[in-house]
């Protein structure tokens, strides 16, 4: 599976990429990947890939450019319980100096790279993402109605409080939560606001799952949990994108 290392023009500068294809050469629908905190790494490459086989051009950007190339922080092989909390102290700062404004104009100028390459097929893209991902991927979704056509986000937190962002969103919508992560009560609250903006959605705990849980690197990985979102996630974009 062909991978391209990339440099997307940002307002602030360039995000370093990398883009993951067909090894056949006609034009694929675009799927735009946002990784979970910890960012770019084998994990990440070997997910984009997978979904490539598939028939789509995954462009997986890092959105922690500004603070330097991926890896933006030094991570160990598997990232557990005794390395997590080093980590996490790591990435907070960065996490929070990722404003509102600056995850909308790097989502600009993602979708305008993406959906200008040769290998790309004209027509609507689909985005994707983990944990903090999710809500980058909701967030570009809402921007951009009309163009992305499908949004999905697995482990991630989701902005139950602006309804003025979900009611933006015309994008079919696939969520997987985890079980620690999401109450029965909460996602019925969750739903029911999604269902009052008109979103048209599927919603889902995925049972016995972990913050996390599609990523093996990590100890909440689950190998039924990262099957499900699979089993989720392609059938949306076969729905929403015109794979050839």
């Amino acid at each position: 599976m062909p991978t391209k290392t990339l440099r997307i023009p940002t307002s602030d500068g360039r995000a370093d990429a990398f883009a993951a294809l067909p090894d056949h050469g006609e034009r694929h629908p675009g799927v735009l990947m946002y990784a979970d905190g910890f960012g770019i790494r084998p994990v990440l490459r070997k997910m984009a890939h997978e979904l490539a086989g598939h028939g789509y051009y995954v462009l997986v950007p890092n959105v922690f450019y500004r603070h330097g190339p991926a890896p933006v922080i030094e991570l160990p092989e598997h990232i557990g319980a005794e390395a997590r909390p080093q980590v996490m102290a790591q990435l907070m700062p960065l996490i929070e100096a990722h404003t509102a404004e600056r995850v909308l104009s790097d989502a600009d100028a993602y979708l305008r790279f993406l959906t200008t390459r040769p290998e790309v097929a004209a027509g609507p893209v689909a985005v994707t993402g983990y944990c903090i991902g999710g809500l980058l991927a909701m967030r570009t979704a809402a921007a951009h109605p009309g163009q992305v056509a499908a949004v999905a986000g697995f482990h991630a937190p989701v902005d139950t409080d602006r309804p003025d962002l979900l009611a933006e969103l015309t994008a079919q919508v696939h969520l997987g939560h985890a079980e620690s992560d999401m109450t029965p009560e909460a996602l019925g609250e969750l739903n029911r606001a999604l269902d009052a903006a008109g979103v048209d959605h599927t919603s889902e705990i995925y049972p016995g799952t972990s913050h996390g849980f599609t990523m093996s690197d990590t100890d909440a990985f689950s190998a039924s949990g990262l099957k499900r979102h699979w089993d989720r996630l392609l059938p949306l974009l076969d729905r929403t994108l015109a794979n050839s």
